[in-house]
Protein backbone atom coordinates (compact mmCIF):
# COMPACT_ATOMS: atom_id res chain seq x y z
CA UNK A 1 0.00 0.00 0.00
CA UNK A 2 1.41 2.95 -1.28
CA UNK A 3 2.27 5.66 1.87
CA UNK A 4 -0.29 8.81 1.45
CA UNK A 5 0.89 12.23 2.41
CA UNK A 6 -1.14 13.13 5.04
CA UNK A 7 0.49 16.56 5.73
CA UNK A 8 -0.15 17.90 2.22
CA UNK A 9 -3.46 16.68 2.27
CA UNK A 10 -4.06 18.89 5.74
CA UNK A 11 -2.09 21.91 3.55
CA UNK A 12 -4.85 21.76 0.03
CA UNK A 13 -7.38 22.12 2.91
CA UNK A 14 -6.02 24.95 5.03
CA UNK A 15 -5.25 26.47 1.72
CA UNK A 16 -9.04 26.38 0.56
CA UNK A 17 -10.42 27.48 3.54
CA UNK A 18 -8.43 30.48 4.33
CA UNK A 19 -8.76 31.69 0.84
CA UNK A 20 -12.48 30.94 0.98
CA UNK A 21 -12.37 33.00 4.62
CA UNK A 22 -10.39 35.78 2.86
CA UNK A 23 -13.72 35.87 0.01
CA UNK A 24 -16.27 36.54 2.54
CA UNK A 25 -14.50 39.93 3.62
CA UNK A 26 -15.17 41.49 0.28
CA UNK A 27 -18.86 39.92 0.49
CA UNK A 28 -20.05 41.96 3.61
CA UNK A 29 -22.85 44.74 2.80
CA UNK A 30 -25.07 46.69 4.74
CA UNK A 31 -26.84 44.15 5.67
CA UNK A 32 -24.54 43.11 8.05
CA UNK A 33 -23.90 46.52 9.77
CA UNK A 34 -28.28 46.46 9.91
CA UNK A 35 -27.70 43.40 12.62
CA UNK A 36 -25.35 45.18 13.71
CA UNK A 37 -27.13 47.64 14.73
CA UNK A 38 -30.12 45.98 15.58
CA UNK A 39 -28.54 43.65 18.26
CA UNK A 40 -27.12 46.62 19.62
CA UNK A 41 -30.52 48.27 19.65
CA UNK A 42 -32.17 45.24 21.35
CA UNK A 43 -33.36 45.27 25.04
CA UNK A 44 -33.42 41.24 24.23
CA UNK A 45 -31.23 38.58 23.74
CA UNK A 46 -30.15 36.81 20.16
CA UNK A 47 -31.46 33.92 19.45
CA UNK A 48 -29.26 31.93 17.23
CA UNK A 49 -30.93 28.81 15.06
CA UNK A 50 -29.28 26.46 13.15
CA UNK A 51 -29.34 21.98 11.88
CA UNK A 52 -26.57 19.75 11.91
CA UNK A 53 -23.05 21.01 10.97
CA UNK A 54 -24.71 24.39 11.36
CA UNK A 55 -26.42 24.30 14.30
CA UNK A 56 -22.81 23.27 15.84
CA UNK A 57 -21.33 26.76 14.74
CA UNK A 58 -24.31 28.20 15.66
CA UNK A 59 -23.61 26.97 19.63
CA UNK A 60 -19.83 28.22 19.27
CA UNK A 61 -21.07 31.30 17.88
CA UNK A 62 -23.81 32.14 20.79
CA UNK A 63 -21.48 31.14 23.06
CA UNK A 64 -18.40 33.55 21.74
CA UNK A 65 -21.55 36.61 21.65
CA UNK A 66 -22.20 35.86 25.22
CA UNK A 67 -18.85 35.74 26.68
CA UNK A 68 -17.98 39.40 24.87
CA UNK A 69 -21.29 41.06 26.02
CA UNK A 70 -23.86 39.93 23.58
CA UNK A 71 -26.83 38.18 25.59
CA UNK A 72 -26.83 34.90 23.21
CA UNK A 73 -27.98 31.72 23.45
CA UNK A 74 -28.62 28.64 20.56
CA UNK A 75 -31.96 27.10 20.44
CA UNK A 76 -32.43 23.82 18.11
CA UNK A 77 -35.18 24.58 15.60
CA UNK A 78 -36.46 21.19 16.40
CA UNK A 79 -36.81 22.11 19.90
CA UNK A 80 -38.43 25.24 19.33
CA UNK A 81 -41.13 23.20 17.23
CA UNK A 82 -41.68 21.16 20.27
CA UNK A 83 -41.66 24.11 22.91
CA UNK A 84 -39.29 26.10 23.27
CA UNK A 85 -40.22 28.69 21.25
CA UNK A 86 -42.08 30.21 24.20
CA UNK A 87 -38.25 31.45 25.66
CA UNK A 88 -38.23 33.78 22.81
CA UNK A 89 -40.02 37.33 22.85
CA UNK A 90 -40.78 40.34 21.50
CA UNK A 91 -37.44 41.74 22.78
CA UNK A 92 -35.31 39.22 20.94
CA UNK A 93 -33.56 39.33 17.65
CA UNK A 94 -33.42 35.58 16.12
CA UNK A 95 -30.67 34.95 14.19
CA UNK A 96 -30.74 31.74 11.63
CA UNK A 97 -27.49 29.75 9.68
CA UNK A 98 -28.50 27.21 6.92
CA UNK A 99 -26.15 27.58 4.08
CA UNK A 100 -28.93 26.50 1.74
CA UNK A 101 -30.99 28.53 3.28
CA UNK A 102 -33.34 25.92 2.39
CA UNK A 103 -33.54 23.64 6.10
CA UNK A 104 -37.12 22.49 6.40
CA UNK A 105 -36.45 22.22 10.07
CA UNK A 106 -35.84 26.95 10.25
CA UNK A 107 -39.06 27.30 7.25
CA UNK A 108 -41.59 25.36 8.96
CA UNK A 109 -41.36 27.11 12.36
CA UNK A 110 -40.22 30.96 9.86
CA UNK A 111 -44.02 32.17 10.59
CA UNK A 112 -43.81 31.23 14.21
CA UNK A 113 -40.68 32.69 14.45
CA UNK A 114 -41.67 36.22 13.09
CA UNK A 115 -44.27 35.92 15.67
CA UNK A 116 -42.52 35.67 18.74
CA UNK A 117 -38.97 37.98 18.10
CA UNK A 118 -38.51 41.72 17.52
CA UNK A 119 -36.64 40.45 14.57
CA UNK A 120 -35.41 37.66 12.24
CA UNK A 121 -31.94 37.64 10.52
CA UNK A 122 -30.31 34.90 8.83
CA UNK A 123 -27.07 33.56 7.36
CA UNK A 124 -27.45 31.94 4.30
CA UNK A 125 -25.40 31.10 1.43
CA UNK A 126 -28.71 31.93 -1.58
CA UNK A 127 -29.54 34.96 -1.58
CA UNK A 128 -32.87 33.72 -3.24
CA UNK A 129 -33.30 31.08 -0.77
CA UNK A 130 -36.67 30.48 1.01
CA UNK A 131 -34.71 31.81 4.79
CA UNK A 132 -33.02 34.39 3.01
CA UNK A 133 -36.22 35.99 1.04
CA UNK A 134 -38.60 35.50 4.25
CA UNK A 135 -35.98 36.75 6.95
CA UNK A 136 -35.70 40.64 7.66
CA UNK A 137 -32.30 40.92 7.48
CA UNK A 138 -30.30 38.52 5.22
CA UNK A 139 -26.80 38.15 5.12
CA UNK A 140 -25.50 35.99 2.18
CA UNK A 141 -21.77 34.50 1.74
CA UNK A 142 -21.06 32.47 -0.83
CA UNK A 143 -17.91 30.21 0.82
CA UNK A 144 -17.34 28.59 -3.64
CA UNK A 145 -16.08 25.27 -3.38
CA UNK A 146 -15.43 23.11 -0.03
CA UNK A 147 -12.22 21.78 1.12
CA UNK A 148 -13.88 18.20 0.88
CA UNK A 149 -12.93 16.63 -2.53
CA UNK A 150 -16.50 15.13 -2.63
CA UNK A 151 -18.24 18.77 -2.34
CA UNK A 152 -20.25 17.73 0.23
CA UNK A 153 -18.83 17.68 3.89
CA UNK A 154 -19.28 20.91 5.22
CA UNK A 155 -15.99 22.54 5.27
CA UNK A 156 -15.60 25.92 3.54
CA UNK A 157 -19.06 26.88 4.59
CA UNK A 158 -18.81 25.81 8.40
CA UNK A 159 -15.61 27.97 8.32
CA UNK A 160 -16.82 30.94 6.93
CA UNK A 161 -19.49 30.86 8.99
CA UNK A 162 -17.56 30.66 12.08
CA UNK A 163 -15.66 32.94 10.64
CA UNK A 164 -18.52 35.37 10.07
CA UNK A 165 -19.62 35.20 13.89
CA UNK A 166 -16.30 35.90 15.33
CA UNK A 167 -16.85 39.15 13.07
CA UNK A 168 -20.12 39.66 14.48
CA UNK A 169 -18.93 39.20 18.13
CA UNK A 170 -15.87 41.45 17.99
CA UNK A 171 -17.34 44.48 15.92
CA UNK A 172 -20.35 44.06 18.71
CA UNK A 173 -17.51 44.45 21.01
CA UNK A 174 -15.86 47.27 20.03
CA UNK A 175 -19.11 49.47 19.12
CA UNK A 176 -20.14 48.59 22.85
CA UNK A 177 -16.67 49.85 24.00
CA UNK A 178 -16.78 46.18 25.72
CA UNK A 179 -13.42 45.85 28.52
CA UNK A 180 -11.18 43.18 30.30
CA UNK A 181 -13.38 44.62 33.53
CA UNK A 182 -16.86 43.84 31.52
CA UNK A 183 -14.97 40.13 30.34
CA UNK A 184 -14.00 38.89 33.46
CA UNK A 185 -17.35 39.46 34.77
CA UNK A 186 -18.20 36.68 32.50
CA UNK A 187 -15.93 34.67 33.11
CA UNK A 188 -15.37 34.46 36.92
CA UNK A 189 -13.74 30.89 36.54
CA UNK A 190 -10.87 29.01 35.46
CA UNK A 191 -7.21 30.45 34.78
CA UNK A 192 -8.38 33.20 32.69
CA UNK A 193 -10.83 34.36 34.65
CA UNK A 194 -8.74 34.03 37.86
CA UNK A 195 -6.29 36.61 35.78
CA UNK A 196 -8.48 39.05 34.97
CA UNK A 197 -10.33 39.05 38.36
CA UNK A 198 -7.75 38.11 41.09
CA UNK A 199 -6.42 41.44 42.79
CA UNK A 200 -3.14 41.18 44.53
CA UNK A 201 -4.94 42.13 48.16
CA UNK A 202 -6.78 38.67 47.29
CA UNK A 203 -3.40 36.57 47.68
CA UNK A 204 -0.88 38.74 49.77
CA UNK A 205 0.12 38.04 53.01
CA UNK A 206 -0.30 40.30 55.92
CA UNK A 207 0.20 40.72 59.85
CA UNK A 208 2.07 38.62 61.48
CA UNK A 209 2.44 36.36 58.91
CA UNK A 210 4.69 38.40 57.24
CA UNK A 211 8.91 38.52 59.09
CA UNK A 212 9.53 42.31 59.91
CA UNK A 213 12.92 42.88 61.56
CA UNK A 214 14.05 46.48 62.69
CA UNK A 215 16.76 47.90 60.74
CA UNK A 216 19.42 47.76 63.62
CA UNK A 217 19.21 44.04 64.26
CA UNK A 218 22.05 41.84 63.52
CA UNK A 219 22.06 39.65 60.53
CA UNK A 220 21.88 36.25 62.70
CA UNK A 221 18.46 36.99 64.63
CA UNK A 222 17.26 38.22 61.48
CA UNK A 223 17.64 34.88 59.56
CA UNK A 224 15.57 33.44 62.55
CA UNK A 225 12.47 35.72 62.08
CA UNK A 226 12.94 35.20 57.74
CA UNK A 227 13.28 31.58 58.26
CA UNK A 228 10.13 31.31 60.62
CA UNK A 229 7.99 32.98 58.41
CA UNK A 230 9.16 31.20 55.34
CA UNK A 231 8.22 33.77 52.87
CA UNK A 232 11.96 34.08 51.38
CA UNK A 233 11.62 37.49 52.74
CA UNK A 234 12.08 39.85 55.46
CA UNK A 235 10.82 43.65 55.92
CA UNK A 236 13.78 45.98 57.88
CA UNK A 237 11.38 48.62 59.72
CA UNK A 238 12.53 51.98 60.69
CA UNK A 239 9.84 51.81 63.54
CA UNK A 240 6.55 51.33 60.85
CA UNK A 241 8.16 52.38 57.92
CA UNK A 242 9.69 49.85 55.52
CA UNK A 243 12.54 50.81 54.32
CA UNK A 244 14.39 47.74 52.87
CA UNK A 245 14.22 44.02 52.21
CA UNK A 246 16.47 41.13 53.35
CA UNK A 247 15.52 38.05 50.85
CA UNK A 248 17.26 34.79 50.08
CA UNK A 249 19.28 36.67 47.29
CA UNK A 250 20.66 38.81 49.56
CA UNK A 251 21.88 35.95 51.98
CA UNK A 252 23.37 34.23 49.31
CA UNK A 253 25.21 36.95 47.95
CA UNK A 254 26.25 38.03 51.64
CA UNK A 255 27.60 34.06 52.08
CA UNK A 256 29.53 34.74 48.57
CA UNK A 257 31.23 37.81 50.22
CA UNK A 258 32.28 35.83 53.69
CA UNK A 259 29.99 38.51 55.31
CA UNK A 260 30.02 38.08 59.36
CA UNK A 261 26.28 37.45 59.47
CA UNK A 262 27.04 37.99 64.02
CA UNK A 263 28.54 41.39 63.67
CA UNK A 264 26.77 42.83 60.97
CA UNK A 265 23.70 44.91 61.09
CA UNK A 266 21.14 44.10 58.63
CA UNK A 267 20.93 48.08 57.66
CA UNK A 268 24.36 47.35 56.17
CA UNK A 269 23.12 44.23 53.55
CA UNK A 270 19.57 44.93 52.95
CA UNK A 271 18.08 45.94 49.45
CA UNK A 272 17.29 49.43 50.26
CA UNK A 273 15.55 50.08 46.21
CA UNK A 274 13.25 47.63 46.24
CA UNK A 275 10.24 46.75 43.94
CA UNK A 276 6.21 47.49 45.10
CA UNK A 277 2.74 46.78 43.83
CA UNK A 278 -0.29 48.67 45.01
CA UNK A 279 -2.90 46.32 46.82
CA UNK A 280 -5.81 46.53 44.18
CA UNK A 281 -3.40 45.94 41.14
CA UNK A 282 -4.38 42.51 39.32
CA UNK A 283 -2.23 39.92 40.55
CA UNK A 284 -0.95 39.28 36.99
CA UNK A 285 0.83 42.35 36.87
CA UNK A 286 2.27 41.03 40.26
CA UNK A 287 3.48 38.47 37.91
CA UNK A 288 5.07 40.36 35.13
CA UNK A 289 6.93 42.74 37.61
CA UNK A 290 8.75 39.71 39.21
CA UNK A 291 9.26 38.01 35.50
CA UNK A 292 10.67 41.22 34.31
CA UNK A 293 12.93 41.84 37.30
CA UNK A 294 13.88 38.11 38.07
CA UNK A 295 12.54 38.67 41.60
CA UNK A 296 9.88 36.04 43.65
CA UNK A 297 8.75 38.64 46.16
CA UNK A 298 7.16 41.71 46.42
CA UNK A 299 6.27 44.49 48.73
CA UNK A 300 2.44 45.77 48.83
CA UNK A 301 1.87 49.17 49.68
CA UNK A 302 -1.74 50.42 50.03
CA UNK A 303 -2.23 54.07 49.69
CA UNK A 304 1.42 54.20 49.75
CA UNK A 305 1.69 52.56 53.14
CA UNK A 306 2.95 48.69 53.79
CA UNK A 307 -0.16 46.66 53.93
CA UNK A 308 1.89 43.02 53.18
CA UNK A 309 4.12 40.73 50.62
CA UNK A 310 3.34 38.69 47.26
CA UNK A 311 5.45 36.25 46.78
CA UNK A 312 5.69 34.22 42.76
CA UNK A 313 4.90 31.50 45.03
CA UNK A 314 1.27 32.46 45.90
CA UNK A 315 0.67 33.65 42.08
CA UNK A 316 1.56 29.80 41.02
CA UNK A 317 -0.65 28.44 43.91
CA UNK A 318 -3.52 30.54 42.33
CA UNK A 319 -3.08 29.57 39.16
CA UNK A 320 -2.54 32.95 38.26
CA UNK A 321 0.87 31.32 36.36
Amino acid sequence: MKKYNYIASAKRTLKIESDSIKSISNQLDTSFTSLCECIISSKGALIVMGVGKSGHIGQKIAATLSSTGTASIFIHPTEAAHGDMGLINKKDIVLLISNSGETDEIINILPSLKRHAKKVASITGNKTSSISKRTDISIVIKSGKEACPLDLAPTSSTTNTLALGDALAIALLEAKGFSKKDFAYSHPAGKLGKKLITRVEDLMHTGKSVPKVSQSMILDKALIEMTKKSLGITLVLNKNKVVGIFTDGDLRRCINKKVDIQSTKISDVMTKNFKTIDASDLAVNAAEIMEKNKIFTLVVLKKKSYAGVITMHDLIQARIL
